[in-house]
């Protein structure tokens, strides 16, 4: 299997990244951070569920009309 986005960081990478991290936003507020990466996360997630959902409905919807057209009569018209 071919990786997404290149190869997958290992530990030492993973430490080096903590690190910075650390560096750069302080121990206090790293688990603030994580908090609220995993709040967004979730809320995209949410979301993706949401419009694939409604795309579904819109194929389902789509393939019903598709069985049973309309047929436009001069009267209608």
């Amino acid at each position: 299997m071919i990786p997404l986005f290149g190869p997958v960081p290992g530990g030492m990478e993973l430490a080096v990244i903590l690190l910075i991290a650390v560096l750069l936003f302080g121990a206090n507020k790293i688990p603030k951070l994580a908090r609220s990466t995993g709040e967004a996360m979730g809320e995209f997630k949410k979301g993706r569920e949401e419009v694939e959902t409604e795309l579904r409905e819109m194929r389902d919807s789509g393939s019903d009309t598709e069985q049973n057209p309309t047929v436009e009569t001069e009267a209608d018209a």
